[in-house]
């Protein structure tokens, strides 16, 4: 068996020492029980597509089998992934504290304690100096359950009540709303299972909550009342399958806001807060292939605007009475091609713009009265920062975050007055952490239609670019989501071996815009799997590294990609990590019950059209393995998971097996007590990331 090196220089050892197929036991083979399927004139022999009920003994039986091999297969890795394991949870501060935020009367912040797997939600009443209230601990509410999500929570206006929502599975859908009497620690009757999302009503008294349809599609608004025993009231169902609801509350709190928005066409809805009972009104009529957000404000209404001819979005002014009337809009931020506004956020005397200039994200602060605005930039070439603004809506401050590949995150305090920014917090890396030990660049690949693709690239300085050096590259390119360059502890422990650690932001995303999002989906997805190619291939080109010392990782949509550029190019990489990948893209599109699906049309098309149903068949993953050499491929899944079924993985695998014609392992990983993101415990998910890392080790001879 291969060694396993932890000191900080790479490994060159042959890659003729890494252990193959034959030197561990024969992995499970799953029951090939054939369907046959029709679309569109084309046959389709879907061998294990059995595999999706999770209902069947013989499916978790199945899986069972797969993760006791996987475990198998890195038995002789155990003692390094108990050091990577240590090594990872030593940089993480295990009793911290967020910086605290002031809001009615109290100062709100979550900490940590050595040891506990969850955080602990805080106040002090009035002072820093006050006695600390525990309002609730994840992990007295995880105790005894293997996965616990703690996805949202709200104090009621009178600062007596918490409602908050849950769950125990690991699923990032179907929470259970609960409400909290702060003055007793009692959790109130009003239990209400299978929510997406909630608010507050200004009576304290009031919940507005939203709830799935079998789909996991968020598409009904409900009014609870506190006690009450009748029925709870249907106030709005969104009849569209393409389009789902979320709630929230205006920062002057004046209004309930209701959106219904699909992923290219939005309506929003107001309640006035004052008026529980009362009806949801529409601000403005939903038009197809239009996006709006809305800020309120006292004397006007801020709307953000996006059709096709402003893919990157404007801002108006509105009037607060007579805004129907498109003659009184005022244009105050236009539509830059080349530059997107990403979020705005309204105070009493400011507005707050995100955007994203050339790839990199700055903020611009506009002074309502005047017009005058100031911008906060940054200097670093490659750099991510987020504004987390305040909930005082009067206030004359907001926070915001920044970080980059070598730098940990920290929280600044920016005064709109004077425009001056304080640093309120850096996060500890126990240990300590030099940023000059590590090089960061921005490198531009070439598309193969001539597009130049960014990545963000960070690796310790002095090591030589000779083409031996290990490396790992990630990327996503779905749904408009960057891939932005954050600080990732994590990512030393490769790092510091020599590794060359790679963000390709590939088309799909908003990296460059909303036209880059554009460019990679529906029928230009392709682009998202070229792009990712040819930033391979480059990095290979410029001796960052070589075809046999290359990993690359992706999770979900991100998961397919890595399946796509495995079908297109499998030489180019070593190590495959494909976490809960969106593997079998015609079978899910084609099945309406399934979450997202429907909705999802307007991302990956809908295959029930011919030509999007061609288009797709030419990149789905599971559709197009075929008989020849793949890389070294782990692949992983979640049993609760409501994004990514577990079957997509596990189909991809067994599969894949029947098919491959190297001697490279094939794994296949699933957490049987969580869902999409994996273990839910801060140190239960770092065990997870030792097993991956140990693995794109081992299959590299390092």
């Amino acid at each position: 068996m291969a060694g396993y090196c932890s000191c900080s220089a790479h490994s060159t050892k042959e890659l003729s020492n890494v252990p193959t197929q034959s030197e561990f036991p024969k992995p499970p083979l799953a029951l090939q029980k054939s369907e046959t399927f029709t679309e569109h004139g084309y046959t389709r022999v879907d061998d294990f597509f059995w595999l999706k009920d999770r209902k069947n003994p013989e499916v978790l039986q199945y899986l069972k089998a797969e993760n006791a091999y996987a475990e198998a297969v890195m038995a002789a890795t155990k003692p390094f992934q108990e050091e990577l394991y240590q090594e990872l949870r030593s940089r993480i501060k295990e009793e911290d504290q967020s910086v605290p935020v002031f809001s009615n009367g109290y100062y709100y912040y979550s900490r940590t304690e050595t040891g506990k797997q969850y955080g602990i939600q805080c106040r002090k009443k009035g002072s820093l100096l006050a006695p600390e209230e525990v309002i609730l601990d994840g992990n007295q509410l995880a105790e005894g359950h293997e996965a616990f999500i703690l996805a949202g929570m709200q104090v009621s206006e009178n600062q007596n009540l918490l409602a908050y929502q849950s769950n125990t599975t690991g699923s990032y859908a179907e929470f259970t709303l609960n409400v909290k009497d702060l003055s007793s620690g009692q959790i109130l009757p009003d239990s209400i299972e299978d929510i997406s999302g909630f608010v507050w009503g200004t009576d304290n008294q009031t919940l507005y909550y939203i709830t799935y349809d079998e789909a996991l599609r968020p598409y009904r608004l409900y009014r609870h009342t506190l006690g009450s025993k009748t029925q709870d009231v249907l106030l709005y169902e969104e009849k569209n399958p393409l389009f789902t609801l979320s709630i929230s509350r205006s920062k002057s709190k004046e209004f309930i806001i209701l959106y219904s928005s699909s992923f290219t066409t939005s309506e929003v809805q107001l309640l006035p807060a004052s008026t529980p009972n009362g009806t949801f009104e529409v601000f403005l009529p939903r038009q197809q292939d239009v996006m709006y957000g809305l800020d309120i404000h006292p004397d006007h209404f801020y709307l953000t605007y996006k059709d096709k001819q402003n893919f990157n979005q404007k801002i108006y002014e509105l009037p607060r009475t007579g805004y129907q009337d498109r003659q009184r809009w005022k244009e105050i931020v236009p539509h830059d091609p080349d530059v997107k506004i990403e979020d705005t956020d309204v105070y009493e005397e400011y507005l707050v713009i995100e955007v994203r200039n050339k790839g990199l994200l700055e903020m611009r602060v506009r002074e309502l009265a005047t017009g005058a605005t100031k911008a906060i930039s940054f200097p670093e070439p490659v750099y991510s920062a987020y504004a987390s603004g305040l909930p005082d809506f009067t206030s004359t401050k907001f926070r915001y975050g920044y970080t980059s590949l070598n730098r940990p995150m920290s929280i600044f305090e920016y005064d709109m007055e004077s425009g001056a920014s304080t640093k309120l917090k850096e996060k500890e890396v126990p240990g300590g952490f030099d940023a000059d030990a590590y090089e960061v660049k921005r490198l531009w690949a070439t598309a193969k239609d001539g597009v130049k693709i960014p990545m963000a690239v960070v690796y310790k300085k002095g090591i030589e670019l000779d083409g031996k050096n290990p490396a790992l590259m990630t990327g996503y390119g779905s749904y408009g989501a960057s891939s932005d360059a954050y600080f990732d502890s994590d990512v030393f422990s490769l790092v510091n071996r020599g590794f060359v650690y790679v963000i390709a932001q590939i088309r799909g995303g908003s990296d460059l815009g909303e036209q880059w999002y554009e460019d990679g989906k529906l029928q230009k997805k392709m682009n998202s799997f070229t792009d990712f190619i040819a930033c391979a291939e480059y990095l290979i080109q410029e001796k960052y590294t070589s075809p046999d010392r290359f990993a690359i990782q992706g999770g979900s949509a991100g998961g397919l990609l890595m399946g796509a550029v495995v079908n297109l190019r499998p030489e180019l990489f070593q190590v495959v990590l494909a976490e809960v990948p969106f593997m079998d893209v015609i079978n899910t599109m084609l099945d309406t019950s399934l979450p997202l699906t429907t909705q999802e049309y307007e991302q990956w098309g809908n295959p029930n059209v011919k030509a999007d149903y061609e288009y797709i068949r030419q990149y789905s993953p599971y559709d197009n393995l075929m008989a020849q050499k793949y890389p070294n491929i782990l692949a992983t899944g979640g049993l609760n998971d409501s994004q990514v079924g577990f079957h997509e993985p596990a189909k991809f695998v067994a599969k894949l097996r029947t098919l491959k014609t190297d001697d490279n392992i094939t794994l296949l990983k699933t957490n049987m007590g969580s869902g999409h993101g994996g273990a839910t415990g801060r140190f239960d998910y770092l065990e997870e990331v030792a097993f991956q890392y140990a693995f794109i080790m081992n299959r590299m001879g390092l």
